[in-house]
């Protein structure tokens, strides 16, 4: 078992999954954001069954980087309450973890 999570986060549109990607690797807090422009979600809000079109991030990174790129989807998201659900991978090929580990380590030299 590793320490690496997939993290989902939906979006109101592509662009702002785009824009919110683009910190999160920037940052650090994620090695590699997946944006899968196009789904439909349906869920009750305030009451109410909601159907919409929205994007979904997936997101690598690991349980160390999680609080972190958490809070900070948080402050770019436009939603109230941004769905933020990690997974933990159970397995994977070896050289994309090291790969992953390696790409959100933050470098305080």
């Amino acid at each position: 078992m590793s320490d690496e999570l997939i993290v989902l986060v939906t979006t109101a549109n592509a662009e702002e999954a785009a824009r919110i990607a683009e910190v999160l690797v920037s940052e650090r807090l994620a090695a590699c954001v997946n944006i899968v422009p196009a789904i439909e979600s349906i869920y009750r809000w305030e009451g109410k069954v909601t159907r919409d079109h929205e994007s979904l991030m997936i997101i690598k990174t690991t349980g160390e980087r999680y609080d972190d790129l958490e809070r900070r989807v948080k402050e770019l998201h436009s939603y109230s309450t941004p769905e933020v659900i990690a997974l933990k991978i159970e397995r994977g090929s070896e050289q994309y973890l090291n790969w992953l580990r390696a790409s959100i380590v933050y470098d305080q030299t």
